[in-house]
């Protein structure tokens, strides 16, 4: 799992379980002998025992990082501490009160929001509003002083840091300058080839303004591209030294059909997907029913190097995994019963995840 993790730099957390919940379903992508309490051991033990792999915060979303990338996330705590005043922090308790919380889950262990008793509000909530208590602890966890210690079900055990993450990566001092080059190289050696936006967007760590002038620092030891879109159209882009090696090693992509999850590391990057793959996709789970225009929960589907089809499929565990309510073929494709079979077997394998 530390391979895999490595291989994408993040994993993304979501609370909805549909089929399986993303996190999940993104490492079984990847090795489909995974099952899901093989992340519980690897980044949210009960008992803190380090090494830990993984630990979470906040990306372009809530996310598993590997543990090696917590010395270059120093910038990003900071990055919350200056913008974390509007909205629900408006409400945040003073500095008084959140020593008191860290006090009690040092006396304590790790604790939810829910072991903290909430004064009744005088008039009701809107629904995303939350209690003081609760922002307490998400701005501290924002800001690096808390961590997430486990999580039962899907809620979040709050601890302090220094009993979550090991003190070689805690201590680790490392400069603002060498973290943007870290986290610049980082990503382009992940994506492969990319423009300052894919840069940019990858890690959502750095400005748009730090990553040209990276680009301009590094411009000697980068490899000027031009990559050809799905539509024929060509862009200018930048790779890494080694790109025409890397290019030479690759092997072609299995004819296998693959179930995406939405939340996937491969169509996160909604702008990159549309011009390599001509696949525009949408997660329309905020999306009101009556404007959707594939579904609440659609996977995107993958055929060797090709988008081929979005199905829209459910259950779970107590439920059962309930036949494709629907399916959408890409343009230009033909959907065989050979190809009707692969996928057959795919949704099959996906079920046995799911248990």
């Amino acid at each position: 799992m530390a391979d895999i993790f490595d291989a994408l730099g993040y994993v993304q957390l979501d609370s909805i379980r549909n089929v399986s919940r993303a996190h999940h379903h993104i490492l079984w992508s990847r090795d489909q002998s995974y099952r899901e309490p093989a992340l519980h051991g690897f980044a949210h033990e009960d008992e803190i025992c380090p090494p830990r792999g993984a630990f979470e915060h906040f990306s372009h979303d809530a996310c598993l990082l590997p543990m090696a990338t917590y010395p270059m996330w120093t910038r990003r705590f900071a990055q919350f501490r200056e913008k974390l005043t509007h909205g629900w922090y408006k409400s945040l308790p003073d500095a008084a009160a959140r020593a008191a919380i860290k006090a009690r889950i040092a006396r304590e262990g790790p604790l939810c929001s829910a072991d903290f008793t909430h004064a009744r509000p005088a008039e009701p909530r809107a629904m995303w509003d939350r209690p003081p208590t609760k922002v307490a602890l998400d701005y501290m966890w924002y800001c690096g002083e808390l961590s997430t210690a486990y999580r039962k079900g899907f809620q979040k055990y709050y601890d302090l840091t220094d009993r979550v993450i090991p003190a070689e990566f805690r201590e680790a001092e490392i400069d603002d300058a060498a973290q943007i080059d870290w986290l610049c190289h980082s990503a382009l050696d992940r994506l492969g080839f990319a423009n300052v936006g894919e840069l940019k967007r990858f890690w959502d760590a750095c400005t748009t303004q730090e990553v040209r002038a990276w680009v301009a620092q590094n411009e000697a030891s980068l490899v000027q591209v031009e990559v050809e879109g799905a539509d024929g159209t060509i862009r200018h882009a930048f790779a890494a030294a080694n790109i025409e090696v890397r290019l030479a090693a690759l092997r072609a992509p299995t004819s296998r059909l693959r179930v995406l999850n939405p939340f996937d590391p491969a169509v996160r990057d909604r702008k990159r997907l549309s011009f390599l793959f001509g696949f525009d996709y949408v997660n329309e789970i905020f999306v009101p029913k009556a404007k959707r225009r594939w579904g609440y929960y659609v996977y995107p589907v993958l055929e060797g190097d090709r988008m081929i089809a979005r199905i829209d499929l459910s259950g779970g565990p107590k439920t059962g995994l309930r036949p494709i309510q629907q399916s959408w073929v890409e343009p230009g494709v033909r959907w065989s019963a050979r190809r009707q079979d692969r996928l057959e077997a795919e949704v099959a394998r996906f079920s046995r995840l799911a248990g």
